[in-house]
């Protein structure tokens, strides 16, 4: 019975997979809107520093701002 509900699943996830690619067009991001001004695209660099780096960067802070109001917790509780 397990696995008649597994290739169930998985044939419902694959059909509303397959069905939504299909109704996306991408066509449509050609076309441009009225008063649509793009600007410049942006660079590898900085494009991984944007997506990549500073995500990185504001879990590190955040982390070390956790852990260093924790430490001090610890240590008014000891005294």
């Amino acid at each position: 019975m397990d696995k008649k509900n597994a290739l169930r699943a998985g044939a419902v996830t694959a059909g509303t997979t397959l069905m939504m690619l299909l109704m996306t067009s991408p066509a449509l991001a050609l076309t441009r809107d009225d008063g649509d001004d793009p600007g410049p695209g942006l660079s590898v660099a900085e494009t991984l520093g944007l997506y990549v780096a500073a995500p990185i960067v504001l879990f590190l802070v955040i982390a070390g701002l956790v852990m260093v109001g924790d430490k001090s917790r610890k240590t008014q509780n000891e005294s």
